[in-house]
């Protein structure tokens, strides 16, 4: 691999975005792997040939390869969570950089983040209950939100911590504990500026993670039942001037937890790292759904190419129309962008509709490169890179 490749999901998440970046870690010399939205609600699953498994969060998916993760400035980063996963993972900090100013996700937005959820009821949106709309709802209404380099000076950090404290109390969080938590952080990790995701571009090619999915991107998924994250390759594109974009899709379509997912049918899968989850809820399963992965390529700019994962799950279909009432449809309109009222409205219509045409493709590959206008270069045929083959005559 010559050029940086970006990973992005095109469904709701949990199509197989850490084990493709595993696959490319083991098929190139990659430089670095740079982890460019969401944080610690990530759950990238790895497993390596010789059986390791690790459900990756923050650290990039290809750390078990010995490959460095960079956090950029769009990662909103937890060091509590991130010194469970380390620890997990033998601490392998020299392994990893954070950019000063990415957002600082704490134990205050957590709670605040489970307690509006919960106040939700039975209109729950499915958080993940990490704390990360929280923790972008509140550095949209203060500049001075808590950000990664305020661990290096414990006097600001503390000055920071102690105004969000007041804004989004929680008697049973201490904030000295919090303190010293965030600066044993600090001595932890190396916390760079932001000319250093330049620098790892330049040398040598990198690899992009995205978190989440296109279709709970926080203007372009199905409001409200969105992530706070942009979720395309739209933040890529302000850190990098130049990269393949890789759409990756799994034969059948998931999500967690509520919102419309027109295709839901129950086929019967296990999946043992994907279950009710307490704040998400229930992983959901349904056909391959053309029509919402179609959307998809539209609003992230397209693709340059797909990755296809499960492919070894047999008797599966494909929906490629909808129908609401009596009308059939196999296009979903893009809104103007940052319109949430049009994403609510396309919610409401989404919840009124069901798969109008659905058939069992002879080919997968095949197919889902003609219905997504884009070459399929790797084939997925179960969690290990062994599992996987890149598509004949096709450079990743």
């Amino acid at each position: 691999m010559r050029e940086h490749v970006a990973v992005v999901d095109l469904g709701y998440g949990d199509a197989g975005k850490g084990t493709i970046v595993d696959f490319l870690c083991t098929t190139s010399k990659i430089n670095a792997v740079l982890r460019f939205n969401g944080g610690a609600q990530a759950a990238h699953n790895v497993i390596t040939e010789d059986g390791r498994h690790h459900t990756f969060a923050q650290f990039g998916s290809g750390t078990l390869r010995g490959v460095p993760t960079h956090l950029t400035r769009f990662m909103i980063v937890d060091p509590l969570a991130l010194a469970s996963e380390a620890a997990a993972l033998g601490n392998p900090f020299h392994l990893l950089t954070v950019d000063g100013d990415a957002l600082l996700a704490t134990p205050w937005h957590r709670a605040a983040n489970q307690l509006r959820e919960t106040q939700r009821g039975a209109s729950r949106h499915g958080s993940c209950g990490m704390g990360i709309g929280e923790t972008m709802g509140y550095a949209l209404e203060h500049p001075d939100a808590p950000r990664v380099a305020d661990v290096l000076s414990p006097t600001r950090l503390r000055r920071r911590l102690s105004a969000l404290q007041a804004a989004l109390p929680c008697p049973d969080i201490s904030l000295d504990d919090v303190i010293d938590a965030f600066t044993a952080f600090g001595d932890a990790v190396r916390i760079v500026g932001s000319d250093h995701t330049g620098r790892l571009l330049s040398e040598g090619p990198c690899v992009f993670e995205g978190a989440q999915g296109v279709l709970l991107d926080e203007w372009r998924g199905w409001h409200p039942y969105t992530t706070w994250s942009t979720t395309t390759f739209d933040n890529v594109a302000e850190l990098c001037d130049s990269f393949r974009r890789l759409g990756v899709v799994r034969t059948y379509t998931t999500r967690h937890g509520a919102g419309p997912f027109v295709t839901e049918s129950p086929l019967g899968l296990d999946e043992p790292h994907n279950g009710r989850g307490v704040w998400q809820g229930a992983f959901r399963t349904g056909h391959f759904d053309a029509v919402a992965h179609r959307y998809a390529v539209e609003v992230a700019g397209g693709v340059d190419a797909l990755a296809v994962t499960h492919l070894d799950v047999k008797d599966l279909k494909m929906c490629t129309a909808y129908r609401t009432g009596e009308e059939i449809w196999d296009r979903i309109e893009p809104g103007p962008h940052r319109d949430l009222d049009y994403q609510e409205r396309l919610t409401e219509r989404l919840h009124r509709t069901v798969p109008a045409t659905v058939r069992h493709p002879e080919n997968w590959t095949e197919e889902i490169a003609e219905t997504l206008d884009a070459p399929v270069v790797i084939e997925s045929h179960g969690p290990r890179s062994s599992d996987k083959r890149i598509a004949v005559g096709i450079r990743v």
